[in-house]
């Protein structure tokens, strides 16, 4: 069933990595519940972000949940490496697995939660057989690759018909949803069935993300 409380998960990807503690202390104060780690490798997405050694650094600053976000191709070579990086969680992509259940247990072998993005052009039939043995789906609600961009508006009906068919399939399943959250859409974003908001530029560039944080949640309750 959904969630009684709205996660928030900012994404470290847009913090101040000179000031990579500081920024994580920041997510502490503002009563953030996971911290969101976008692992990018510039082939599956147009982007090179980080690997294992960044999330272990990440690990060891906080007790917050690490929710990371496997958008590379061929993930089953790293999950390992980042479980023991210190993820509680590992989502992948759909688009990048083509043994998409073999992927999944593998993930929960190692004693973490598995969870599977889908890109915005992706239909979620994609998910229907792999939905009941998932604890997590992402739906990216911008085309991975950069922070910063603007929300497809299409996102909240997709939210929808995956509320439908986590009634159907798979009741504890959580909705996350990751590109362009802000305090303006997450109220929409929730009532169509989301249960964890991924907010990257909206938190850490804010002039006071502490408030931002709490207008996000109050909005989305």
């Amino acid at each position: 069933m959904p969630l009684t409380s709205t996660i928030l998960a900012p994404s470290i990807l847009s913090a101040d990595f000179t000031q990579l503690r500081s920024s994580i202390e920041i997510a502490e104060k503002a009563g953030a519940d996971w911290l969101h780690c976008d692992v990018m490798d510039g082939a599956f997405v147009p982007n090179i972000t980080f690997g294992p050694l960044i999330v272990q650094a990440i690990a060891s600053c906080t007790k917050m949940i690490i929710d990371t976000h496997l958008m590379i191709v061929n993930p089953d070579r790293f999950i390992e490496e980042f479980v023991k990086a210190g993820s509680h969680q590992i989502t992948v992509h759909q688009e990048a697995c083509p043994h998409l259940h073999r992927t999944i247990q593998f993930i929960k072998s190692l004693g973490v939660k598995a969870g599977v993005s889908i890109n915005p052009g992706t239909p979620l039939s994609t998910l229907e057989a792999i939905l009941p043995d998932l604890d997590l789906v992402l739906l990216m609600s911008v085309n991975p690759g950069f922070g910063g961009q603007k929300f497809i508006p299409s996102s909240i009906g997709k939210t929808r018909q995956l509320d439908e068919m986590r009634k159907q399939l798979n009741p504890e399943l959580v909705i996350a949803i990751d590109g362009g959250i802000t305090e303006e859409n997450a109220q929409e974003v929730v009532s169509a069935g989301a249960d964890a908001l991924i907010a990257g530029t909206a938190f850490f560039k804010a002039a006071d993300p502490v408030k931002t944080a709490a207008r996000i949640k109050a909005a989305s309750r």
